[in-house]
């Protein structure tokens, strides 16, 4: 690393409520003046879970695969993005990594940390690309433009607990729970737009708390998720179900966990189409389908595209990744850099 890196500073982040987390910013600076390309990625995983045939934490070879926790989401890109700035020369431009580890989680205390950092030091990139695992069949079938937003809502309706038996001494909440649900499952938000998906509103989570049989809750409550597009902000939807809550008698606590953002097809998607066409021989699908990442947080700095891995094992039991695939990946990120740099 010290090879490829001329700067390299070891974050700890804290916040009141969470625990540090450790963030990796690194550049390797090109002549004054020249374009900033930067490689963003998390080295945090999920929980291995049971029934590996190997120790989800020690990588192993076994065949054509690389097996181990985080091979393909997303330890794998990131060390294909530090193989691929030691094949660019430092004239080419200034180069950097934006690694940390809090993306898997709540997601306070890495990226949006990093930012911070980095404006206050003037190391804003001119593009960044995430190496999440977008790939579905093939290493280079599908890049991602732009995700939804994403903000999950609580829905609590208080009540007055009593026996069943003598319903007009007690108040319960759980019919009104029902009505807003009934209301909120109705709603059609939206058709979708050119880019992306009509957005969608799913009931998670429902929560009595009466253990008794004969016994009125005292309160009920509920959870929805909701994966919107760009036609919403988490702020417009969390006021539309709050309105629907108030009607029935209930509240609603929203917490937003990201907004939509699109990077429009243009020079930074061409120059990673070119790049994936000449390794692999494939046109990658642009797409805004699937869940949110930290170029939720990245889009306000700069243009982001992610683009990585196949993501068929991520999250799994004996998450794996074709060796010869971690090869190429590396080649793919080389041109994307060197032509985001030579960019004019």
């Amino acid at each position: 690393m010290t090879q490829v890196l001329d700067y390299a500073k070891r974050l700890m982040a804290e916040g009141s409520d969470e625990e540090p987390v450790e963030n990796l910013f690194a550049i390797r600076r090109g002549p004054a003046g020249s374009r900033h390309f930067a490689f963003a990625g998390h080295v945090d995983v999920v929980p291995p879970g049971e029934g590996w045939a190997s120790d989800a934490f020690a990588p192993e070879i076994r065949g054509d695969l690389l097996y181990g926790r985080g091979a393909v989401d997303m330890k794998g890109a990131v060390a294909c993005m530090a193989a691929a700035v030691a094949e660019i020369p430092t004239e080419a431009g200034t180069l950097s990594f934006i690694i940390t580890g809090d993306e898997e989680g709540p997601a306070i205390n890495g990226t949006r940390k990093l930012i911070d950092f980095m404006r206050e030091n003037g190391h804003q990139p001119d593009v960044c690309l995430v190496g999440e695992p977008t790939s579905v069949k093939r290493l280079g079938d599908m890049m991602k433009i732009g995700r939804r937003g994403s903000v999950n809502i609580w829905l609590e309706v208080d009540g007055t607990q009593g026996h069943v038996a003598y319903p007009h001494l007690a108040d319960n909440p759980i019919p009104r729970l029902v009505a807003i649900l009934a209301e909120l499952d109705a709603l059609v938000l939206d058709e979708g737009t050119d880019w992306f998906q009509p957005s969608n509103l799913e009931i998670t989570e429902i929560a009595i708390p009466n253990r008794a049989h004969n016994v009125i809750p005292a309160s009920a409550k509920a959870r929805i998720s909701i994966r919107f597009n760009d036609r919403h902000s988490g702020a417009s939807l969390s006021e539309k179900v709050g309105e629907i809550a108030e009607k029935h008698g209930g509240r609603a606590v929203p917490v937003i966990s990201g907004e939509p953002f699109l990077t429009p097809p243009g020079t930074f998607s061409a120059i990673i189409a070119a790049a994936v066409k000449a390794e692999t021989g494939l046109n990658p699908e642009p797409s805004t389908t699937g869940g949110t990442s930290d170029a939720r947080f990245l889009r306000a700095v700069c243009p982001v595209i992610e683009f990585g891995l196949c993501n068929a094992t991520m999250h799994k039991t004996d998450e794996a990744v074709a060796v010869a695939d971690l090869e190429v990946l590396s080649k793919i990120y080389a041109r994307i850099a060197r032509a985001a740099l030579a960019q004019e």
